[in-house]
Order: C-alpha cells, then sequence, then structure tokens
C-alpha cells in the first residue's frame, strides 16, 4: 500500500513540477520542441480552462465539480479493492489515475485553469496538448480496464 500511496504523490508531484517550470518560462517560445526527441515530442504552455479542448469553458463550476466528484468515486473505488487480495493492476491503475486526476485538480482550484505542456507529432493528435496527468489518468483507466478483463478471463 506505501508503494501505491508513492506512486500516486509522485505522479502528482511531477506533473506539478513540470507545470510549474513551463508558468516561470519568461517569453519562452512556444511550442518548440523538446531538445533530443527528434522532433517527436513538441513543448507548449496551453491553459485550459474547461474541460479536454476547451469543452464547456464557460461553466467554470461544472468543470472543477464534475472532475472533483470523479475523483472522489476512484478514491473511493481504489480504498474499497485495497481491502482485496490480488487485483494488482487495477489497484495500480486507479493510483495513476487519483495520481493524475488530483494534479489537474489542484490546477483548478489554484490556477482556475488547467496547465497542458506537450504534445506527440503523431498523425491524428499532434494538435491535442497533455500534461502528465492526462497520461496517468489515460494509461491508469487502460491499465484497470485489462486487469478487469484478465481477472474476467480467468474466472470463467
Amino acid at each position: 500500500m506505501k508503494g501505491l500511496i508513492w506512486l500516486g504523490c509522485a505522479i502528482a508531484a511531477l506533473d506539478q513540477g513540470m507545470k510549474s517550470e513551463i508558468e516561470q518560462e519568461e517569453g519562452g517560445e512556444f511550442p518548440r520542441d523538446l531538445p533530443g526527441a527528434r522532433g517527436m515530442i513538441r513543448v507548449h504552455r496551453n491553459h485550459n480552462y474547461g474541460f479536454p479542448f476547451g469543452f464547456l469553458k464557460e461553466k467554470p463550476r461544472m468543470v472543477t465539480a464534475v472532475p472533483l466528484a470523479v475523483a472522489s468515486a476512484v478514491a473511493g473505488a481504489l480504498s474499497m479493492l485495497l481491502a482485496r487480495k490480488g487485483s494488482a493492476a487495477q489497484k495500480i491503475g486507479l493510483t495513476m489515475v487519483l495520481g493524475g486526476a488530483v494534479s489537474n485538480l489542484y490546477d483548478r482550484f489554484k490556477r482556475g485553469y488547467v496547465v497542458d505542456y506537450f504534445s506527440f507529432s503523431v498523425k491524428g493528435i499532434q494538435k491535442v496538448v497533455f500534461n502528465l496527468g492526462d497520461i496517468a489518468v489515460f494509461l491508469g483507466s487502460a491499465l484497470f480496464l485489462i486487469g478487469e478483463m484478465i481477472e474476467e478471463y480467468k474466472s470463467r
């Protein structure tokens, strides 16, 4: 359990550290290529006041309340799952989701927007700007679902 706490805290802290660095850069040129990434990763400084792609940015209370409710539900599901033996993939997945969600929620409450700071130069998603919290939510959700499918398969 301690390892899961460390994982969730590390995700949130690393994401917040990266966001802080991006926000402190005065007059930085954005977007730009990440050095050493051979043009595959671009660095941005985007302020997202809404859901993904700025959806519902004109409803800030909803944009804060819905993620808070979802993060609370994930925390509740994780606490119930921790009492169960096994289910390591699901526990790690929900911890990743919670770490990413907490970082983005912190932004919403502290800054009033979420800082997004990188994109991948891959056809189809090159215009989508992410942060580490977003990636943790996505990968954690996938890991949780894969764990659930494997357990379902084993039970049959």
